[in-house]
């Protein structure tokens, strides 16, 4: 990589500064929430004896996310799960670039790296613009969007476009996409534990409760098994119900 200027190693600090921000965030919230005493559940195990237990159905829960069949509306909406594996993958491409331009630029020479890198944001950036206009066109995403979801996807998809346009390791492109996706990189660090983007910061303690419930009642993990056809018996028919 070409060497840097002083304006991109300000930039590429204050991103990495501003992280440790970030933490210090999210772990004054977490002790805030651990501070709360889980209510426990008062409904006796419904299900199979020994077929599941609480922590079965935790471990289950948490994993969740990696299994679109386990649920209908990812088993039957592959395309909206899709474009969710992409963007939230984009995402983690996108914060590993900001280390790997400044600590590691010779991973960028590599073609397949810097390839990967293009591809996984890239992809993230048109999945951004898909979710721009369905905000936008479907009637029902209109009335359920706040400002803060319309400004946070919007400036997600713009990060990305730059975040695309920083992996190649050409010093011909200029630092100009650097500088604007390392100070958008800042800006998104403290935003986000104030937004509606921190809700993957609840995700382990919602799944671990609902888990360690259903778990506890002995339905969950979930069986997959067919749905056996019972055979309803009827009563006799006696000659007064036959002569009616």
């Amino acid at each position: 990589m070409h060497e840097i200027s002083s304006s991109l190693h300000l930039a590429e600090r204050v991103a990495h500064l501003t992280l440790i921000v970030m933490a210090f965030v999210y772990t004054l919230r977490v002790i805030w929430l651990i501070r709360f005493k889980a209510g426990r559940d008062r409904q006796a195990r419904t299900g199979m004896p020994g077929r599941t237990t609480p922590g079965k159905g935790i471990l289950y829960s948490w994993a969740n996310i990696g299994m679109p069949w386990a649920m209908e509306s990812t088993r039957r909406g592959w395309f909206m799960y899709s474009q969710f594996v992409l963007f939230h993958l984009g995402v983690v491409f996108a914060i590993s670039l900001t280390f790997v331009i400044p600590f590691a630029p010779g991973w960028l020479e590599n073609p397949i790296i810097q390839a990967l890198f293009r591809l996984v944001i890239g992809l993230a950036f048109l999945v951004g613009l898909m979710r721009i206009v369905r905000r936008i066109v479907s009637k029902y995403m209109r009335a359920i969007s706040t400002p803060d979801d319309h400004f946070s996807l919007w400036l997600l998809t713009i990060w990305f476009l730059f975040g695309f346009l920083s992996a190649p390791n050409t010093p011909q492109r200029g630092e100009f996409a650097y500088l604007v996706f390392f100070w958008m990189t800042t800006f998104f660090l403290l935003y986000v534990p104030f937004s509606k983007i921190s809700h993957y910061l609840y995700y382990p303690f919602t799944r671990y409760y609902f888990g360690k419930t259903m778990g506890h009642r002995g339905v969950y993990p979930l069986v997959n098994k067919r749905v056996v056809a019972v055979k309803t018996v009827l009563p006799e028919q006696t000659p007064q119900s036959t002569s009616n």
